[in-house]
């Protein structure tokens, strides 16, 4: 099979071109760098032309309002573009409970780019993640000074990037779901609790301080950022660290 991977030099990205290209299929990355902007349309027709299946895991350049525009106009154009070159199937990746913070404009901006992929003209697929490992770092500057950083207990599933790649390239290898399919790590840890673990592998002295007003976090209620019925990807986080 023919792939478009569209932000496909990106962390997860070029992890699913990767696993496709292993897999005996033809994916071929294109991203802002190969000349495909996904908000002028510049370049999608040709990079989508005789792909049976799309991949879109390009993102919005900010966590903001900004990020409902972008994924509105991304996927008008993307649909718009793979219906006129015979495209079978498209498949985005989203996150684990979106629907469920909606004080978060970022998860409500993925819940709009799952809605516009839905009511689509495209046999479509969509995977939901829980957290990457991979962003804990970032977290952790999120509300961090000299001494301490600021964590709310949220409860987290992380799960590792090479994990996530290898669901969406299974999704897209197979038939549409025409539907959400949720994957998530194989452990749960309050996120305050999984920046201690983080900060004493990395030998960083700072402590962590349970805070449930801190970061972009705190707006989330309970566990809605986890899924115990979701497919348990193999890594665990105390493995991915080392």
């Amino acid at each position: 099979m023919k792939f478009a991977v569209i932000g496909g030099t990106g962390l997860i990205g070029s992890q699913v071109v990767r696993d496709l290209n292993a897999a005996g299929h033809e994916a071929v990355p294109h991203s802002q760098s190969t000349g495909v902007d996904v908000i002028s349309g510049r370049g999608l027709d040709e990079a989508v032309a005789g792909a049976d299946v799309v991949v879109n895991l390009t993102n919005s350049p900010t966590f903001d309002e900004a990020s409902l525009a972008f994924f509105r106009t991304s996927m008008d154009n993307l649909l718009a573009a793979a219906r006129k070159g015979g495209v079978r199937h498209v498949v985005i990746l989203s996150i684990v409970g979106a629907d469920q913070v909606p004080e978060l404009d970022y998860y409500r901006a993925k819940v709009l780019q799952e809605d516009i992929l839905a009511a689509g003209p495209i046999p479509y697929s969509i995977v939901r993640a829980t957290q990457f490992m991979e962003f804990m770092d970032a977290v952790l500057t999120w509300t961090a000074d000299d001494g301490t950083v600021r964590l709310p207990a949220t409860p987290i599933q992380p799960i590792a990037a090479k994990d996530v790649a290898a669901a969406v390239a299974e999704v897209a290898a197979g038939p549409p779901l025409n539907g959400i399919r949720n994957i998530g790590g194989p452990e749960v840890f309050p996120l305050d609790e999984l920046g201690r673990i983080t900060l004493a592998h990395k030998g960083d002295p700072r402590t962590v301080v349970t805070d449930p007003t801190a970061g972009m976090f705190a707006a989330v209620k309970g566990d809605v950022l986890t899924d115990e019925n979701a497919r348990l990807a193999p890594t665990r986080y105390a493995d991915w660290l080392s």
